[in-house]
């Protein structure tokens, strides 16, 4: 859905930028970027810029083409800093279309062919009438198929050269701009079907002049024209997933649900009826599959390079656009959205002795290699076996805590992907009653006394369902159990409290605690809150003096100052799935827990179950 947001500007840096001269391609600067260059890369982040109509700026009756000449020299100069990956212009690029105005046109856009990627299409000012099989006219002589043909993202055009698509490269994965006419044909419908056949598995961004046309304040719907563009391409192709149009005002958006039952963003923006013809305004599409969203925002490079004392009111009042309709953000899970063509890769599992290091003293994972194995869904039996890969004996039996039945501990075929083994085990602990079930050392296992003063690693995966339902405080994830009390140690929470254990918070906080070997010290370090519904890898590392935590891969802040050496482990036995207090279980933990291992040395994030 989509969500109104708080977004990022760099205005300052925008603000300082040298005034653009008023004429000449040489106002462009030579450093930008060259086309072929991928601007995201593999990061997960980049920027679609979207420019619409600018037909009042390049007008033979009266023009001034200086704020297009800003926008496009801010892209270029930011292109880098930005990781703008693409712009994409959406039609009525002049006023009447005429060769004289399209001779202004070439002259400004020429400035960036070759150095940014980028996509223009017609709109009813550039073309005056028919569809896309109207044949010559200024337009299609100025940004027809000869301009793009030596671009990298150039994909081809219909045979009429009204059409066109683009493919280019950011956050690690392909993406099609599909650049349709004003008034596509159904030959040009046929033709942008066979490009998305011919692209099955890449996500598709629909540009066109004309699509949806505003209604009430902020929001959007078909025009007639997008009605039968969505009836005829958009709904039936479930790669398409984001629209964008100029043409109406003012600005827009609403969201349409497609054939497969997936949520299609049809938005809306055209600035000319605002100040200076729109003053050059651009949109940054912030595409970020980190947080898996769409920030946008609408700004003047042209006006906010103004100097300060030349800004009018009007100026100040247009500059930056911050209502709800020019600045949000939208949701998407990108991942999720794309499954239906272009699935995730999955890693292969890979097999213990791929994981198994010198310093390895006990590995278990929860598929057929190192469990009694089981269908997906089905109960692990009390006694079932967790076989210690390493071959040291550290072997875990299972046990149910109290009165819990088959529900308890459940095999899944659910797994971290970048989890070794393509399974794991699903608790079902909770409290009043407390309840759960339990993966238990024997009595004599070596694991149970080990001391581990040259430093340790212990990882593990897991995953919280959602929504995460009851109180499930404080509930275990793995630990040893002897009493702190019975070792000594007096000054930490309790001495009821078991000598090392790995916890998780009321409020989804990961805590590690544990009862040096060399003083009665409790060291604890605290991670974030932790997300519902998804896989975690966390890893616990000591070098022999202090304890570091990793989340993902990433240090915590709130690691223990305290210095840490070994673990006081006083031969009780280590256990994953609950956490001993005052000598008895509790509440077990309620969850996902896969892959786990104890490693006699501290590791570096590279060499993590993750990654290894």
């Amino acid at each position: 859905m989509d969500q109104v947001g708080v977004n990022r500007r760099r205005l300052l840096q925008v603000a300082l930028a040298t005034p653009v001269a008023v004429a000449g391609a040489a106002a462009i600067p030579e450093t930008a970027a060259a086309d072929e260059v991928d601007a995201a890369g593999s990061a997960p982040r980049f920027v679609l810029a979207v420019f619409p109509d600018t037909q009042y700026l390049f007008d033979e009756g009266g023009t001034d083409d200086t704020p297009v000449r800003a926008t496009l020299t801010h892209l270029l100069r930011h292109r880098r800093e930005d990781t703008i990956a693409f712009m994409a212009h959406l039609g009525d690029v002049t006023e009447h279309g005429t060769d004289t105005e399209m001779r202004q046109a070439d002259r400004v856009f020429s400035a960036i062919d070759g150095r940014l990627p980028y996509s223009v299409l017609a709109g009813n000012h550039d073309v005056r009438s028919g569809d896309d099989q109207r044949g010559a006219s200024p337009y299609l002589a100025t940004f027809g198929p000869r301009r793009f043909s030596r671009s990298a993202t150039y994909g081809g055009s219909s045979p009429d050269g009204y059409n066109s698509f683009h493919v280019f490269q950011a956050a690690g994965r392909s993406w099609l701009v599909l650049a349709l006419d004003w008034r596509v044909s159904d030959r040009g419908i046929a033709w942008a079907q066979r490009v998305i056949d011919e692209h099955r598995d890449v996500p598709v961004i629909l540009t066109t002049h004309d699509l949806v046309a505003p209604v009430g304040a902020g929001g959007a719907e078909l025009s007639d024209h997008g009605k039968h563009l969505w009836d005829k391409l958009i709904r039936r192709n479930d790669q398409i997933f984001l629209t964008l149009n100029g043409h109406w005002w003012p600005v827009g958006r609403t969201t349409l649900t497609n054939d497969a039952g997936h949520p299609v963003h049809l938005h809306l923006t055209n600035y000319q009826d605002r100040y200076y013809g729109g003053a050059g305004m651009i949109r940054y599409y912030s595409f970020d599959l980190a947080r898996n969203v769409i920030d946008v925002e609408t700004f003047s490079p042209w006006l906010l390079g103004l100097p300060t004392r030349e800004r009018t009111k009007l100026v100040e009042e247009t500059l930056e656009l911050s209502g709800d309709a020019d600045r949000f953000t939208v949701e998407i899970d990108f991942a999720q959205r794309f499954a239906g063509f272009a699935p995730p890769a999955v890693p292969p599992s890979r097999p213990a002795n791929a994981v198994l290091t010198r310093d390895t003293v006990a590995y278990w994972r929860f598929d057929a290699e190192g469990f009694s194995g089981g269908r997906d869904g089905e109960a692990v039996a009390t006694g079932a076996v967790a076989r210690d890969l390493t071959g040291h004996g550290n072997d875990l039996f299972v046990q149910r805590l109290g009165a819990s039945g088959p529900e308890a501990l459940t095999f899944s075929a659910d797994h971290h992907l970048g989890q070794p083994a393509h399974a794991s085990l699903r608790f079902g602990g909770g409290k009043n009653p407390d309840r759960g079930a339990v993966l238990r050392a024997g009595a004599t296992a070596p694991v149970n006394g080990l001391r581990f003063e040259d430093g340790y690693t212990i990882e593990t995966f897991i995953k919280l369902p959602e929504p995460f339902v009851g109180d499930h405080a404080f509930m275990g994830i793995l630990s040893w159990e002897g009493r702190s009390g019975d070792a000594g140690k007096h000054s930490g929470w309790s001495p009821d409290e078991p000598t090392c254990s790995l916890n998780l918070s009321g409020e989804y906080f990961l805590q590690f605690v544990v009862y040096p070997t060399d003083r009665d010290a409790d060291p604890t370090s605290w991670s974030h809150a932790l997300p519902l519904g998804r896989w975690t890898h966390v890893a616990v590392v000591n070098d022999g003096r202090h304890t570091t935590m990793y989340v993902d891969g990433s240090r915590i802040a709130r690691n223990a100052s305290e210095p840490s050496r070994g673990i006081t482990t006083l031969g009780k036995p280590f256990a994953i799935g609950a956490t001993q207090f005052a000598g008895r279980y509790g509440q077990g933990f309620h969850g996902w827990i896969g892959d786990t291992r104890i490693v006699a040395r501290a590791l570096r994030p590279h060499q993590f179950l993750t990654t290894t």
